[in-house]
């Protein structure tokens, strides 16, 4: 019975999705009305804006000219060929669980009920888990092992898009879970080997499951007094890229930290060996390496270690290691120029993922509660523009042969800008230094527009066990609450082609 009135409560979301989205018509193309959209880090949401285009004026003609021959490129207009590798079912689906995952006391409910003693009772927990895997977790996640995540992979390569494979692991604590976790990060190098070449265009890391984080904490902390104070020396530390900025926040660090102990100091030499074996391992199988960001409190330590393994490894031209910057940061813009200077003067290939962020609402409150402002931009403007200006820097690095990078947006207005500066830049819309990322369930209509305009275009492909992924997916849930009510672009695209598809079902002699 309970299965049964949770299918007419899906139906009944699925009906109120289609006329809520027939009575919301947009206009596509070059122009469009209500854009909105998120970010990934890793498997991160950020603040959605909308964006409304204006008619192209005759100044705009003049002086903008590339740029609107490389929106023009992004065809949101073809229904069918934008979606010509999905199938009917599969989009219909998908426009539920974007309907169901923007009504917030779904997510609500669905926090409470994860987080309460109900799923301690096994039948309970058994119904919730296999509501939560038929819905949401398949939606946004690739499979609970490898094996499934190949399948999910390879179904993604037959319609164009690779794959960046994510495994959604948990925090370390201690060296032995590190190196579990670490095992782990091997298996998917490995695996790549056994897939389609080129199916998979990184391989992808968190720092946090590979050096217990409360060393993380200690590094930042001590990094951070070390550029306020110049003569505050660290013996452990090795070369890098600048991690900090004048303009970077602070008051994690009030006082001066002590020194780390000789055992802190190896716990960090075994967790950046980690980083560096598994970055050599990806360098053999030629596959880039995504190091995923994280809280301000522990990204100076996870910068740190990235850095300086990207300076060991990305020489000759290689292009293995890439940091992630997360520019909702109001220091994000200083901290990636001083970067791109000291590597091109190192001959390091700088490679960087751009993401927006993830925990805007965790990040202000910790500094509200300590007195300071936020070190987010003041307003989703800012953001947005800051983005725009991070990636046209690494799109100019790249132009010079001394960057690589990962445009990891959901933004429509942000795609469309970076495939312009790709086209006035001259670059190779193929070129394997310039590539776009979405995650897995989100922003399909730009991945298939970009993937139609030449670029090449990955999906983040999060996997794990249900009961081990659900935490992850409930902090993301929890930090970015709400935020995906105001993304219907793509269910806008969906709802059009699942009618287009329907009429042409109905009266196929009169269907194009």
């Amino acid at each position: 019975m309970a299965l049964r009135n949770t299918r007419i409560l899906l139906r009944e979301f699925e009906r109120k999705s289609l006329n809520t989205l027939a009575a919301s018509p947009v206009v596509l193309g070059s122009v469009t009305t209500s854009v909105t959209a998120a970010d990934p880090c890793s498997f991160d949401l950020t603040t959605p804006v909308t964006t409304k285009a204006a008619s192209p004026t005759e100044e705009d003609t003049t002086t903008s000219e590339k740029a609107r021959r490389s929106e023009i490129n992004l065809d949101f207009n073809d229904g069918k060929k934008l979606f010509s590798s999905v199938t009917t079912g599969k989009l219909i689906r998908s426009m539920l669980n974007q309907q169901m995952a923007s009504y917030e006391p779904i997510v609500d409910v669905g926090i409470k009920v994860m987080r309460s003693r109900l799923v301690e009772t096994m039948i309970v927990k058994d119904f919730i888990m296999s509501m939560v895997k038929h819905t949401f977790y398949d939606h946004f996640c690739a499979g609970e092992n490898l094996d499934e995540a190949k399948k999910t992979l390879q179904k993604l390569w037959n319609g164009g898009l690779k794959g960046i494979m994510d495994y959604g692991l948990e925090d370390a604590t201690d060296n032995a879970s590190c190196d579990r976790n670490y095992n782990e990060f091997l298996k998917i190098v490995e695996t790549t080997k056994l897939l389609p070449p080129s199916s998979v265009s990184y391989a992808c890391v968190k720092v946090t499951a590979i050096c217990p984080i409360s060393l993380l904490k200690r590094v930042s902390d001590l990094l951070r007094w070390e550029h306020k104070d110049s003569s505050f020396h660290l013996p452990w530390k090795v070369d890098t890229l600048p991690m900090l900025a004048d303009s970077s926040p602070f008051y994690h660090t009030m006082s001066r930290p002590n020194h780390l102990t000789p055992s802190e100091e190896y716990d960090l030499h075994q967790a950046h060996q980690r980083l560096i074996k598994l970055s050599e391992k990806c360098l053999e199988s030629k596959l880039p390496l995504l190091v995923d960001a994280e809280y301000s409190s522990v990204q100076p330590a996870i910068d740190y270690l990235t850095y300086s393994t990207m300076i060991r490894i990305n020489r000759d031209g290689n292009r293995i290691v890439h940091g992630t910057i997360q520019t909702y940061f109001r220091d994000a813009k200083e901290r990636l120029i001083q970067a791109t200077e000291a590597a091109e003067k190192m001959g390091v290939t700088l490679g960087l993922k751009l993401v927006r962020g993830a925990y805007l609402s965790s990040e202000s409150q910790l500094a509200s509660s300590l007195g300071f402002p936020s070190p987010i931009h003041r307003s989703i403007q800012d953001t947005h523009a800051c983005y725009d200006e991070c990636a046209s820097i690494m799109l100019e690095k790249v132009a010079q042969g001394t960057g690589a990078v990962v445009l990891a947006t959901h933004n429509i207005e942000s795609g469309r800008a970076a495939a312009s500066k790709v086209e006035s830049l001259g670059l190779e819309k193929s070129s394997e230094k310039v590539q776009f990322a979405q995650l897995k369930g989100m922003a399909d209509g730009l991945s298939f527009a970009l993937k139609n305009a030449g670029f090449q275009v990955s999906k983040y492909l999060p996997y794990g066990p249900v009961d081990m992924v659900i935490p992850y997916l409930l902090r993301r849930a929890e930090e970015n609450k709400g935020l995906l009510s105001a993304s219907t672009f793509d269910r806008q695209l969906m709802s059009k082609e699942v009618t287009r598809r329907l009429k042409a079902a109905v009266t196929p002699s009169t269907s194009q």
